[in-house]
């Protein structure tokens, strides 16, 4: 006969037993694990701090970021820098040297006097950027494809990554080529089996402005939910670089469209730039979402590039510009009047909500310094210039895009940074 049970010994009983409270209150969490686990586990990992989120403590990290080799100092913003002047590295390549650079960004060739603009290199407080490792970017994309994707300030962006890494390969092994009616442009580097390309979409989504060659249309119109028109050819890419932001910028409203481009009667309708900027982001995240393997490619997204038409912004003379500007604005709290800060809010709160970490570019104050850096008057010129024009080169200075070499390069030397240290 079994010995009887002490008191003592049923209450330990009691209490292993589970009553059907605990057991409900544990099957329901373990349905909601498996029903909600991704979206918890992309919370908990988002890997990339998201412009315009406030973070009271480290996001906890779910592994590594594709490409990354190692880890950038904790606590350092390589964004938050000054310029500091550098004749021995600088430039990182020259102008003559890079025959893949458009006659709207050779600014040496086209006259501009002097080269202290390529002098320059971006110092981050409290740290260091990584040197420009050619060798390593070339055989990191060995066997894979990086596009940029936006406008013409991404363009320049696309150049300038050729220009730091095509001396590195034999003549015979490097091509440049374009396709589906100049939309796609492809460097090829046969050796490493790598295309490196740039893809015209100014809006990302369809528009009227999507033709490469001829888009200069004041009146803008973007189609709603249209993606796709361009993200097929966006499929099977390792590294996008993405773009957009000028374009959108037409005044205080923007006109969308609903349906097609080819309907006869055309719904269009009116919505502040910011909401219509916004439709544009959350369209761009859930095409990465469903296309992108984070675990495999990675997703860079580049600010806004700021503008220097206004020279009253730094405290100029009304009516100046970029032109004959050769020294860049000293106030570390400069922030043009061009550069809408409601649209830097924007790309925060849509950006807090990707399920897939984006790496963020955040050029647009470092590169609001430099109003000495744009092309201005030291580029083709498609048009000849009128007799009124050549006496006012203020009428007709570029001061949207960048001379080659030049501040875009150090666009690509944060982009390396965040691809191999992020």
């Amino acid at each position: 006969m079994k010995p009887p049970l002490s008191s003592s010994s049923s209450a330990v009983l009691r209490k292993a037993r589970l009553s059907p409270y605990l057991f409900t209150l544990l099957a329901f969490i373990v349905f909601v694990s498996i029903l909600y686990g991704e979206d918890f586990m992309c919370i908990l990992g988002q890997l990339e701090p998201i412009p315009g989120r406030a973070m009271s403590k480290p996001v906890k990290r779910r592994g590594k970021l594709a490409f990354a080799i190692g880890k950038g100092d904790e606590g350092c913003d390589i964004f938050s820098g000054r310029w500091v002047r550098d004749e021995l590295t600088r430039p990182l390549y020259e102008e003559s040297e890079c025959p893949y650079i458009q006659p709207q960004l050779t600014c040496q060739e086209h006259g501009r006097p002097d080269k202290d603009y390529q002098k320059w290199r971006w110092q981050p407080h409290g740290c260091d950027l990584p040197s420009f490792n050619a060798t390593l970017m070339l055989e990191t994309l060995r066997g894979k494809r990086m596009m940029f994707v936006g406008d013409s300030l991404n363009r320049g962006q696309y150049v300038s990554m050729i220009c730091l890494l095509h001396k590195l390969i034999p003549d015979d092994q490097k091509s440049m080529k374009t396709h589906k009616n100049g939309s796609l442009r492809v460097f090829k580097a046969r050796d490493y089996n790598t295309s490196i390309e740039f893809y015209w979409a100014p809006f990302l989504l369809e528009s009227n402005s999507d033709n490469a060659v001829v888009h200069r249309i004041s009146d803008r119109i973007v189609r709603k939910g249209s993606i796709n028109k361009h993200g097929k050819n966006w499929k099977g890419v390792d590294i996008l670089v993405f773009n957009t932001y000028l374009w959108w910028m037409t005044g205080l409203e923007m006109k969308v469209l609903k349906g097609s481009f080819e309907d006869e009667n055309k719904e269009i309708i009116k919505v502040s730039t910011e909401e219509a900027y916004g439709m544009g982001m959350r369209s761009m995240l859930r095409w990465v979402r469903k296309n992108m393997d984070r675990k495999k490619t990675r997703v860079f997204f580049t600010s806004m590039s700021p503008t220097h038409a206004k020279g009253i912004d730094w405290g100029g003379e009304p009516g100046e510009n970029c032109y004959n500007q050769t020294t860049m604005i000293e106030n570390p709290n400069y922030w043009g009047s061009d550069s809408r800060k409601s649209i830097m809010k924007v790309i925060g709160e849509v950006f807090s909500k990707s399920k897939y970490p984006i790496t963020f570019l955040n050029i647009t104050q470092l590169s609001n310094y430099r109003k000495d850096a744009h092309t201005s008057i030291y580029k083709k010129q498609w048009n000849p210039l009128t007799p009124e024009q050549l006496a006012n080169p203020n009428s007709y200075a570029d001061c949207i895009h960048w001379c080659l070499p030049g501040l875009q390069d150090t666009w690509n030397e944060l982009l390396f940074a965040k691809l191999f240290y992020p």
